[in-house]
């Protein structure tokens, strides 16, 4: 039998919140995707003026993040003509993001979901991803 560590909505919230913050610091409103271990929606939300487009694209870039236990960015230097992991964004139905903005959330060695930032530039929604995942530790203690 497993034991799986999995965020909870409180905890989602709390990545949310500091994403969110970083938006408004930089002036770009986002959509922010925060999943559970497996890649399953937990909390999302669309800022005032985020991008329609990005609804979809923050949940695949938290889904990528979680289901691959690696950032997108990852993907997006590898995922080139002649590398052996090009096309990876075809699989899993289209699923799978190379955009900058998707990051692990690992707690004690172990992913326990995954948040995805879209509406900015990649490093913009990086840069979010991040402020999240720092929050997110800040209030774990």
């Amino acid at each position: 039998m497993l034991t799986i560590k999995r965020l909870d909505l409180a905890e989602a919230r709390i990545l949310i919140e500091g994403a969110a913050e970083k938006a408004r610091e930089i002036g770009v409103p986002m959509c922010i995707a925060v999943v559970d271990e497996s890649g399953n929606l937990v909390a999302f939300e669309r800022m005032d003026g985020g991008k329609i487009t990005s609804v979809t694209i923050a949940q695949d870039k938290a889904f990528t993040a979680a289901a691959a236990k690696k950032a997108t960015h990852d993907y997006n230097k590898v995922n080139v003509p002649g590398s052996l992991a090009f096309g990876i964004h075809t699989e899993v139905g289209g699923r799978i993001s190379s955009v900058g903005g998707g990051l692990p959330v690992i707690v004690d060695g172990d992913v326990v979901g995954g948040i995805g930032i879209s509406s900015g530039t990649p490093q913009q929604d990086m840069d979010c991803a991040q402020a999240g995942l720092d929050h997110f530790e800040t209030k774990r203690g």
